[in-house]
């Protein structure tokens, strides 16, 4: 991949927006050495060319400033998690109608068998076993940018029973080897409990395997949520009414097909590109299927499902299960289309600020780093380097839209659950 190399002058307005940036969110590092080296690493992530090593931002020659680098990435014991947090409370109050949260995978292909979490796994999104770490970004979304604020490093089990690699790691003892997904939700989860963030929905593709451990929860925690699914996933429909015969089970598929009689027509504009899109939606109330060795809850959550067609297709192509029950139709597919917004501006912004380029063998090491390019993907964004021509900037007070008072997040009316009978089938173009 070509990585572009910022203007001199749109490198100096970020340098300068990187010195905001420290001050806002990394007053939890306790010493000046740390923040100064904070800033060091986030000028090296958006102004060095090629890949964004500790060795390549120090510079050649540069061996006390690698090795400080390095102590500052690997061994330092500042916690990342209240520099994200900032980061995403900042974001709220200053990006532009955020949206919802979009879980959003990376896979990280390795060599060796010592980078922390590397292993040789089946990986859905590439369709083949590959070495490599899988991880996670949960991105502040909305249909103009998106920005990664928390992320999950998945374990494969020998990395948490093995003793050994788990100290040379330094693996805390909380963590636990768990499916990427399970990992994404668990992270949604504290971030819902203790971030102090509005409830948005979360956006997230989900197996088969993985959507009713992922149902439930979000029901602890009554976050709504539109999820993707495969079109081979048992969903269970009917029998709501007293004379309705059933409940019913078939693929997600074969229900959404059956009702193409009732299909709406949904223009919209994909991100990234000026030409429209034209795509064909239903939907149908189901009751949510739990895993085989889980009772049936009583009574069943109402969940609706919902299907699409894209231009030429035949068959519905694309499917997802909401609890959301207060939104038009379109408006539903244009939150799940936020996925596109967030793999956009991964492949822009985030790939060249070196998110996959942490080479240390360290987990707080790969945390850190994590971390500082996540600041420094909101950094070239929204500075005079990003797409948006008239960005937010993060250092001024919020502007935003609506009328409501500066300096206070803008009212958001969280989503109410579905109740059953509830229609969901009308669109309009928003």
């Amino acid at each position: 991949m070509v990585r572009a190399v910022l203007p001199e002058d749109s490198a100096t307005e970020i340098s300068e927006l990187i010195d905001v940036l420290i001050s806002l969110f990394f007053e939890s590092l306790p010493r000046r050495d740390q923040r100064n080296w904070a800033r060091v690493y986030l000028n090296g992530l958006v102004r060095t060319s090629g890949k964004k090593t500790i060795r390549n931002i120090a510079g050649t020659g540069a061996s006390s400033v690698e090795q400080s680098l390095q102590q500052f990435i690997s061994k330092s014991p500042w916690d990342w998690t209240p520099v994200r947090r900032s980061l995403a409370q900042h974001l709220e109050r200053t990006a532009r109608r955020p949206l919802a949260w979009v879980v959003q995978p990376m896979v990280i292909e390795k060599a060796g068998d010592r980078s922390v979490g590397v292993g040789r796994q089946f990986v859905p999104q590439l369709g083949r076993t590959a070495n490599c770490q899988q991880a996670g970004g949960i991105w502040l979304a909305s249909s103009e940018a998106s920005f990664p604020v928390e992320w999950t490093l998945t374990l494969p089990g020998p990395w948490t029973s093995e003793l050994l690699r788990r100290r040379r790691a330094g693996i805390p003892d909380t963590a636990r080897s768990q499916t990427p997904a399970q990992d994404a939700v668990h992270a949604v989860q504290r971030m819902a409990a203790t971030w102090q963030l509005q409830r948005r929905p979360v956006v997230m593709e989900v197996s088969n395997t993985d959507l009713p451990s992922v149902l439930e929860a979000f029901a602890l925690q009554d976050i709504p949520f539109v999820l993707k699914v495969d079109g081979s996933l048992p969903v269970s429909f009917g029998g709501a009414g007293r004379h309705k015969p059933g409940p019913y089970t078939a693929p997600a598929r074969e229900l959404i097909d059956s009702l193409r009689s009732q299909r709406r027509v949904v223009e919209w504009t994909r991100h990234g590109r000026a030409e429209g899109a034209v795509t064909l939606l239903t939907s149908a109330h189901i009751l949510a299927t739990p895993a085989e060795d889980r009772p049936v809850p009583a009574p069943p959550a109402p969940l609706l499902l919902m299907g699409a067609w894209t231009e030429a297709s035949l068959l519905p192509s694309e499917f997802w299960i909401t609890n959301i029950g207060d939104r038009p139709l379109a408006q539903l597919f244009l939150l799940a289309k936020l996925t596109d917004r967030v793999a956009l501006d991964f492949t822009e912004t985030c790939e060249p600020v070196g998110i996959r380029d942490f080479e240390g063998r360290s987990f707080r090491g790969w945390h850190h780093h994590a971390t500082l390019a996540s600041v420094a993907h909101a950094a070239r964004l929204l500075g005079t380097g990003g797409r948006n021509p008239d960005p937010v900037s993060l250092a001024s007070p919020a502007r935003y839209p609506g009328g409501h008072t500066p300096g206070r997040p803008p009212a958001v009316l969280p989503p109410r659950p579905l109740i059953p009978g509830q229609s969901a089938r009308r669109a309009f173009i928003r």
